[in-house]
């Protein structure tokens, strides 16, 4: 019985080397597997990338995918969505429908809150629609799992206020426990361990 799945965590937590790992294995049981990420993170340039160093190339989905449309008529055993926080409440819906209708698996890869702690829209559709919820694990400086992500700016300073939707990786986005995300959006700085 095939299930909408959502694996979410806070940044560098190998959520798009768990996907990676998946599409893998579909393939070497001679299945197909097709993968999808956001259009708007333009960093990987058309594939999915982890930051251990693997990549593979995906389709991009944007706020006009329809999934259960395009998908329609071709073969498919697996569909993987990395940044699923990008999703729409109606792009979730369209998933669920895959699993439901065609019985395919839908496997969603992405965070699960922003940089001021709130869902993002795809991550709280994502919380009520998914069949099953996987917390993929990371840690803060400290040693507990980070369960926040704080963004800084060019001179480290915390920002607390934005768009919710800025792409960048570890020189814009820093892990954190919940009691040091408190402290570093009180303070204005990330909490330097020391």
């Amino acid at each position: 019985m095939a299930k909408l799945y959502f694996h979410y965590s806070t940044m560098n937590a190998g959520k798009s080397t768990a996907l990676l790992q998946a599409a893998h294995n579909y393939r070497e049981r001679g299945m197909v597997p097709v993968l999808y990420t956001a259009r708007l993170d333009q960093r990987a340039k058309g594939r999915i990338a982890s930051r251990i160093g693997i990549a593979v190339e995906a389709e991009h989905f944007d706020d006009t995918t329809d999934f259960a449309a395009e998908l329609l008529g071709r073969t498919v055993d697996c569909v993987l969505v990395d940044e699923a926080q990008f999703l729409s409440q109606d792009q979730v819906r369209s998933l669920a429908q895959l699993v439901d209708d065609r019985n395919v698996p839908v496997l969603c890869y992405g965070l699960r809150t922003d940089f001021l702690g709130n869902l993002f829209p795809g991550s709280a559709a994502l919380l009520s629609w998914a069949d099953t919820l996987t917390e993929l694990k990371t840690i803060c400086f400290c040693g507990r799992k980070a369960t926040m992500v704080v963004r800084v700016g060019a001179c480290g300073t915390v920002e607390r206020v934005g768009t919710q939707v800025e792409i960048g990786g570890n020189e814009r986005y820093v892990s954190l426990c919940r009691k040091h995300f408190s402290a570093a959006m009180t303070a204005g700085l990330v909490p330097d361990g020391r």
